[in-house]
Parts: C-alpha cells; structure tokens; sequence
C-alpha cells in the first residue's frame, strides 16, 4: 500500500491494542499509526479519525450500516463463546442439572427461533376444515407441522357468529411477504406478523447428549 509513509501513515482504530498491531506488521504492513477511540469504532472512518478499525464483528450488519466492508485476508482470528461445566459439579451440586437444562433449552430454543416470524390472519370460511385446505394449498404456508385454525367470534343482529377464522403459522423470513401474498391471495385479512423469540421443541438434542456424557 504505497500511499501511506511515515510522514502519512495509515491510521487505524482499535481496541486490540496488541493483535492489531501485531497482526498488521506480520502482514508487511510497516506505516501504521493505532489510536483507541470512545465508544462505536465503526464512526471512526466517517469521523476522519482513522482511515480504517480493528474489531469484532459477527453479522457484518453494522459495518454496511456504516459505509463500511471487511478488508479480504483481513481476519484476525475467528472466535466462538463456548459454555464449559465440571462433570462434578453437575453430578454433585444441588439444582445445578436443572439451571443447566434450562440455559441448553433456552440457547436450543432461541437459536431454532432465529429467523422465524409468526404470521397471524383473519380468514372468512364455512368451517375449520375448509379453511384449512385453503390453507395447505399454498406451499409457504404449512408452518412447523401446519397451521393453528381458531374461530373469531363476532357479535351480529342474529346474535354471536362464528364466519371468520384467525390462522397462526410461523414462516421463516426469506417466505415471509411470499407467505402474505399467498395468504391475501385466498382471502386472508389483518395480516400480523411478529419475530419470534423461542421455539421450545418437544425435547433439546444437547440435553439428550450431556445426559448420556455423564452416565445419566
């Protein structure tokens, strides 16, 4: 990169103050000036305080945020959080199994939930049934194992009337406004949709697996 010198180096932000410059001058790398900055270091560049960051980054969503791209050859280190227990203490230790099962099937849960959306709809039909086959007609809208048909209850001048149907499926977000159109398409209306947080399965695979570790 001949375009910086020692009169103008390459200024870089970092708060990895020994793997930046390390990693950089192992790169060939020779004018280089580090500096730390406060608080979001993706602000830097735009700020004119660094021509380029170190830092830690998992979807990339913040650096397109800011106008700015992974340099290619440009990874430090690739890295993962880890949850690390003693045997002997899940053997031992009162309670201890049972705060464990719950982290596995909160972290089994959320990460099954990643990239789901529940989609709610109003759909006008003579019955459950015929509503549902509506319903699974539409390839994108079968859900997890299909979906939740529900009679809405409305008050008319004959009295209590059940005409409408409220659907629930969960849809993953690449078939999410593919999943509407269809819906709108067979006469669904009031069309919600909101993330999920957690999709509790019957049982966690890792549950199963740590048990049959510790001889359980």
């Amino acid at each position: 990169m001949p375009q910086w010198t020692a009169e103008k180096p390459l200024r870089v932000a970092t708060g990895f103050t020994y793997l930046g410059p390390k990693f950089l001058k192992e790169s060939g790398l020779q004018h280089v000036e580090f500096s730390t900055a406060d608080g979001a270091l993706e602000a830097a560049p735009a700020m004119g305080i660094a021509d380029a960051i170190v830092d830690l980054v998992s979807s990339g969503t913040t650096l397109k945020e800011n106008n700015l791209k992974e340099i290619e050859g440009g990874v430090l280190l690739e890295s993962q959080a880890v949850l690390v227990a003693s045997k002997k203490s899940l053997l031992q230790r009162k309670g201890l199994l049972d705060t464990t099962h719950e982290i596995l099937e909160r972290f089994e849960a959320h990460l099954r939930a990643l990239g789901q959306f529940t989609v709610v709809a109003n759909m006008r039909g003579s019955n459950a049934d015929e509503v549902a086959e509506r319903i699974l007609s539409q390839p994108s809208l079968s859900g997890l194992q299909g979906p939740t048909i529900s009679p809405v209850f409305r008050q008319s001048d004959s009295g209590v009337k059940a005409d409408y149907y409220a659907i629930v499926i969960c849809v993953p977000k690449k078939l999410l406004y593919k999943s509407v159109q269809q819906l709108r398409a067979i006469g669904g209306s009031g069309v919600l949709v909101s993330p999920l947080t957690y999709i509790f399965d019957e049982e966690t695979p890792r549950w199963r697996e740590l048990l049959s570790k510790l001889g359980l």
